[in-house]
């Protein structure tokens, strides 16, 4: 027989099993992880994004948006099922930009951390990889927003919790959150705000791995696991047994958005701007996120340099 540690071990040793056998390419409800990627949205040249370009501006390589994106996983970025073809949403949304430009698309892909060296460095001409608008940022960045920055609420799919829009809706539940992270800052706040009004803490709860809480969650150790909402929407899609509750902005409680990244002054920013807004108007882009169940996290326009959060 297992001791309760030992079960433990052995639950989540069969989990991180199944997940390694999944891989992060394996095709999940509602995704297409082919290389060939058929049902990628492409878009008409913007003739007013093209004229918004700054003339003194030179791409890396003539005729082409070279573009840096970090493939760190579903939906946003990943790699294809032939493990070399960068495929996600923020790679088709750099294609329809590039459409957009009259250019052809080249994806760079990356670690995230090496992003700001690579684009200060001249080594491509954007960074389209879920970078986030903030204060600190623009100082040495310029931004064209395209998405909000959104973390998820989710439970098992058979949870009596319905909604989370608001810190009483979180009153005495039990919330998995990681240490040290945005969202674990915000739902600190949402318990002040609950124990000042007399209503019962968040028990905040914290594993080591993604793996572990997922199997807490399903144990019913936990009620509601909080992180990036692109990252539980393709959870939910494989796994077929968590569902969406609500969303928290990452700049809780104003709107934090994400943003293409170009170098500072580079003259590019109010280009992409106009394309975003561009693929907004013709209704390209709603098509990109919905194709990779991301239309939570639409913004109704694009700004070039938007508020972003600020200095800590």
């Amino acid at each position: 027989m297992f001791g309760p540690a030992a079960l433990r071990l052995a639950i989540f040793a069969a989990f991180a099993t199944a997940l390694l056998h999944l891989g992060p390419a394996q095709a999940a409800d509602g995704f297409d992880f082919s290389p060939e990627q058929p049902g990628r949205i492409r878009t008409e040249r913007n003739d007013a994004a093209i004229a918004a370009i700054s003339p003194g501006f030179k791409f890396v390589t003539p005729g082409k948006f070279t573009v840096a994106v970090s493939p760190g996983g579903p939906p946003l970025a990943t790699y294809a099922t032939d493990a070399k073809t960068v495929i996600g949403a923020d790679p088709d949304y750099a294609l329809a930009v590039a459409d957009s430009l009259g250019l052809t698309l080249e994806l760079v892909p990356i670690a995230w951390i090496d992003w700001p060296l690579g684009l200060t460095s001249g080594k491509y001409d954007a960074v389209i990889s879920n970078v986030g608008v903030t204060e600190q940022r623009k100082e040495k960045f310029d931004f064209s927003s395209y998405r909000q920055g959104l973390h998820g609420f989710f439970v098992k799919t058979d949870s009596a919790v319905t909604s989370i829009k608001e810190p009483k809706n979180a009153a005495g539940l039990r919330i998995i959150v990681g240490a040290g992270t945005n969202q674990e800052r915000i739902l600190l706040k949402w318990n002040d705000e609950n124990v000042a009004a007399g209503l019962k803490p968040l028990e905040l709860q914290y594993y080591d791995d993604e793996a572990t809480s997922l199997v807490a969650l399903a144990s019913g150790r936990a009620d509601v696991i909080v992180q990036p909402h692109a990252q539980l929407v393709f959870i939910a899609a494989r796994d077929q047994n968590i569902k969406r509750v609500g969303t928290l902005s990452a700049g809780w409680p104003e709107r934090s958005d994400v943003a293409i990244t170009t170098r500072k002054g580079s003259g590019l920013a109010d280009a992409l701007t106009v394309a975003t807004n561009g693929l907004i108007e013709s209704g390209t882009y709603a098509k990109i996120l919905d194709r990779w169940q991301l239309s939570e996290e639409a913004l109704p326009k694009s700004e070039t340099n938007p508020p972003g959060l600020p200095k800590s």
